[in-house]
């Protein structure tokens, strides 16, 4: 059986960002870390071994597949910085237009660094994500 990967831990989510080597990566990821804790209003926690998420949803599929997940969240890797936002959502597409450079896989959003978007767009894109995602799974 399927075994889900991305679950909710202990571990610290400082000394996850202490271990990020490039300096200006992890000043990036102390401001995100402050952006999104101030947008949600929730403790960051880490999920997995390198996401840093925020708040938590359920959701289950048709396929009946199901699990838990953060409603937002980041990790600052290596190569990029992923966002972590709600897909489905046609509200996203539309931040995105103003958000700066960034580039779109399938439910990430990578950015190079936190200077090249714009952080106003970046609280916009939180909140939209958060409120679509606990309107899709409501909790029970």
């Amino acid at each position: 059986m399927y075994q889900l990967k991305t679950k909710e831990t202990d571990s610290s989510v400082i000394e996850f960002i202490e271990q990020v080597e490039q300096l200006k990566k992890r000043e990036d990821a102390y401001r995100l870390l402050d952006l999104f804790t101030e947008t949600t209003g929730f403790e960051a926690k880490m999920w997995g071994p390198s996401i840093i998420g925020f708040g938590r949803y359920h959701y289950k599929y048709d396929s009946g597949h199901e699990g838990d997940a953060p409603l937002v969240g980041f990790s600052p890797r290596k190569a990029k910085i992923s966002l972590y936002f709600a897909t489905g959502d046609t509200e996203r597409e539309h931040l995105l237009e103003k958000f700066g450079k960034h580039t779109t896989g399938k439910a990430c959003v990578y950015i190079n660094k936190v200077a090249d978007i714009d952080e106003e767009v970046l609280k916009e894109l939180i909140k939209q994500s958060v409120t679509f995602l606990q309107e899709k799974y409501p909790e029970k």
